[in-house]
């Protein structure tokens, strides 16, 4: 039976041993131990010092180069496109890096006919079938040849074409010369193959009622190039047949006119540039940058542009399938 005698005799021994174990441990980390802990902690603390120090170099190094970048664009831009006209279209998540690649075009003696923003309900599956597809048919205007319109099931695929239409000026897919006393106005009748402004933006409005885009009120002149501009891949659970309405809407556009991709974010897999170029249909169509958010990317999208409309495809950047920095250098 437990006594009170065994309660006294047990809680002694457990002090004993506390105080045993605290006098060997003092003892032992008083020693060669508590030296070697000290030296340890003094050599972690200089490594951390060292590599801050080294992030902070590599910090500086990386701005400075931006800022080499950003000085030197106006020389390896002036004149690259001057007498060309470029359009945006801003894929969802892109809206942050839309104004650093128009800058660049207009820098270069660009034209912008205007920017259209595809909001995420553009991408979203479940109007890929039906609404998308209907819009495209009750929009198309008469200038726009029904054949342009792949004959699918597939609503990105429609409207993107249709879009791609009014905006490059183009209804059947196929280059036309300009008119000799320049673009058809408001309410002259149109040249052949080409689309009154009234139509363009009737499209543009009726895609834009109904929430799948945003759009400049004043395109009205058509767009001898269009730059994609792409942010960060979509990380949804549909982020795949998001990511692939993307490309679909890319290569339609790659049917009617010069495209260029100038993509943002981590250059790896997701990135809409580094997905064009997996794709070797697009790759040998459409040029890819896929570091634009930076000043050393605007350069090279807006060379890859004059590149493009001088019939040179090519892909830079620093991602998977990049072939330089920059494109090859070209008299303007």
């Amino acid at each position: 039976m437990i006594n009170f005698r065994y309660h006294v005799v047990s809680l002694t021994a457990v002090f004993l041993a506390l105080a045993v174990g605290l006098v060997l441990g003092s003892t032992v980390l008083n020693g060669p131990t508590l030296d070697a802990l000290e030296s340890r902690v003094n050599t972690l603390g200089r490594d951390n010092s060292q590599l801050r120090e080294q992030y902070s170099l590599l910090e500086e190094e990386v701005e400075r180069e931006q800022d080499f970048a950003a000085e030197a664009a106006p020389m390896l831009l002036e004149g690259r496109l001057t007498g060309h006209r470029a359009a945006l279209l801003v894929l969802p998540g892109g809206e942050e890096y839309a104004a650093g690649v128009a800058d660049t075009l207009t820098m270069a003696g660009a034209e912008l006919t205007g920017q259209v923003l595809l909001t995420e309900k553009f991408t979203h599956p479940q109007h890929r079938l039906t609404d998308l597809l209907d819009l495209a048919h009750r929009a198309l205007p008469p200038s726009v040849d029904p054949d342009a319109l792949p004959a699918n099931s597939d609503g990105v695929e429609s409207s993107a074409a249709l879009l791609a239409a009014v905006i490059f000026d183009r209804n059947d897919g196929q280059p036309v010369d300009p008119p000799a006393n320049g673009d058809p106005g408001e309410g002259d009748p149109p040249a052949d193959g080409t689309v009154p402004v009234a139509d363009r933006r009737t499209v543009l409005s009726a895609y834009a009622a109904a929430e799948f885009l945003e759009h400049d009120e004043a395109i009205s002149q058509p767009a001898d190039v269009v730059v994609v501009v792409a942010g960060l891949p979509d990380a949804e659970g549909d982020a795949d047949e998001r990511n692939q309405a993307m490309l679909t809407t890319i290569a339609q556009f790659a049917q009617f006119g010069p495209v260029v991709v100038a993509a943002s974010g981590a250059a790896g897999e997701g990135n809409v540039a580094v997905e064009v170029r997996a794709d070797p249909a697009l790759a040998e169509t459409i040029s890819t940058v896929d570091n634009a958010a930076t000043p050393q990317g605007h350069i090279a999208a807006g060379l890859a542009v004059s590149g493009r409309l001088a019939g040179t495809v090519g892909h830079y950047g620093t991602g998977d399938g990049a072939e330089r920095l920059l494109p090859e250098a070209q008299a303007p």
